[in-house]
């Protein structure tokens, strides 16, 4: 497991020195262009994932880091149990990099620092950061481990017997 371990804490430190550079440079709000359509912005997000229940009072605060700790816990026994397959692992590991990174964030800002920003033709992606992304990436490979990984040990190997 200690690979997956490994991905999971380069994960977060990523995100948190990513983080620290963006909180160095910018100011909150502050936006940087990159492109025509890609920003750099200093946003702090107490809800979840597009702002989710950001305005409600924070008790969302505690929630979704009790969740996030909840949640990795949870991968950790399934990365244990997947250990020696690749995929899995390697999706668990990203989800619980990304979720820590926030957690971090929760605890110590008392909100998710977001600073990536993508926007077309009048259309904006809520701001987002590398947790984020981890996250995302991580719940695609499980999905498709989950649905095409358990397809596969259903199909005969070739030369195998019937």
């Amino acid at each position: 497991m200690l690979p997956w371990l490994i991905l999971a804490v380069v994960v977060g430190v990523l995100d948190q020195l990513t983080k620290q550079l963006v909180m160095a440079n910018l100011q909150p709000g502050q936006v940087i262009t990159i492109t025509g359509f890609f920003d750099l912005v200093l946003v702090f997000n107490t809800g979840a994932a597009f702002s989710f229940l950001a305005e409600h009072g924070g008790w969302q605060r505690w929630f979704f880091t009790v969740l996030a700790l909840g949640i990795s816990a949870w991968l950790l026994t399934l990365m244990h149990h997947h250990r020696h397959e690749k995929l899995l692992p390697a999706a668990f590991a990203l989800i619980i990099g990304g979720a820590l990174g926030n957690v971090y964030d929760r605890l110590v800002h008392g909100a998710v620092v977001d600073f990536l920003h993508f926007h077309y033709a009048g259309w904006s992606w809520p701001a987002f950061n590398l947790a984020d992304s981890a996250i995302t990436v991580g719940v695609v490979l499980m999905l498709w481990g989950q649905i095409f990984g358990a397809a596969s040990k259903d199909q005969p190997r070739p030369g195998a017997p019937s």
